[in-house]
């Protein structure tokens, strides 16, 4: 199919046969990274911006080699070390950078449809790598394409999320992607952590995490964000543990073939063990491999796909 988008700014916007196209188009990358010689020509000439708000170690590193896989020139930019620090705008910065002809940016924002704004504006292709507590769309497209790499297919599969909802813009994209594809999806959290209207995204509310595992074919463990001040939304931590972690004692009561992932950081001992993160139904590595593949077929497709570039 032809891939006609011109920016990547969240799971709402695809159709079922496009982000059957991104995937099946991650599948043929991903055989580059395992290659004696990791790169091939296919963004020769082609420039793309790495510019990130904030913090981040696999997601910004998982760009900067995929867009290297291909060949691409990248440059990275923080917002600390870039004229926002001099009261610049993020637009004003934007612009200035697109005045320098980058063919794509990739943005990392703390404020939730800061990418949708830039891509509003600018000519060049804008992939959100995650904006606030909206959306991070590269990230569900690697956990579906993990899960259906496992799995075979992601139709009438039970996804449980569990842990922070309303701050994780993981879940919102991975609640839209899963259900797009036909898969059933259940969160679970504290009330706290739940955000009212959650059922319109077409999932199932679960009160309780040990009610849920014994149901699920996958388990999505979300992370403790400790930089949203989220603290004051649970007793301590190892109240949180007891109560919404995954441990080798629940385990015990899941499906034999269940998978066990996490988008990352870890806060091991809160939301998942040790034993549980580096154990057999462990897919979190799977996950940064593919979010690799994943990055380079999103830069692929914008920059055209077949009809420009070649991948042999």
């Amino acid at each position: 199919m032809q891939f006609a988008k011109k920016d990547i700014l969240d799971m709402a916007s695809f159709s079922v046969e496009e982000i059957t196209h991104i995937l099946d188009t991650a599948d043929r990358m991903k055989e580059i990274s395992e290659r004696p010689v990791k790169k091939v020509p296919v963004l020769r000439g082609k420039t793309i911006v790495l510019f990130f708000h904030e913090p981040s170690t696999r997601t910004k590193l998982s760009f900067d080699i995929a867009a290297k896989r291909l060949s691409a020139d990248t440059i990275s930019i923080a917002a600390a070390s870039s004229s926002m620090v001099k009261g610049e705008t993020l637009i004003d910065t934007a612009r200035n950078i697109e005045a320098m002809r980058p063919d794509i940016l990739v943005v990392r924002h703390a404020s939730s449809g800061a990418a949708y704004q830039l891509s509003k504006v600018l000519k060049a292709s804008v992939i959100n790598a995650g904006d606030g507590m909206h959306e991070h769309p590269s990230q569900a497209l690697l956990d579906m394409m993990t899960v259906r790499e496992k799995k075979g297919s992601l139709k009438g599969l039970r996804i449980l999320i569990a842990g922070d909802i309303a701050r994780s813009r993981v879940a919102r994209s991975n609640m839209t992607g899963f259900t797009k594809m036909g898969a059933e999806v259940m969160v679970t959290g504290p009330p706290t952590m739940i955000p009212r209207g959650i059922e319109s995204y077409g999932v199932t509310v679960v009160d309780r995490l040990d009610d849920a595992i014994p149901q699920a074919d996958v388990i999505m463990m979300l992370r403790i964000q400790t930089e949203r001040k989220t603290s004051f939304l649970f007793p301590s931590e190892r109240e949180y543990s007891a109560v919404f972690g995954l441990t080798a004692e629940r385990m015990k009561r899941v499906k034999e073939d269940v998978l066990i992932m996490h988008p990352g950081p870890i806060n091991r001992g809160v939301e998942i063990s040790h034993e549980i993160a580096d154990g057999p139904h462990s897919i979190i590595l799977d996950q940064v491999t593919n979010g690799v593949a994943v990055r380079m077929a999103l830069f692929y497709l914008l920059s055209g796909g077949a009809k420009n570039v070649d991948t042999d």
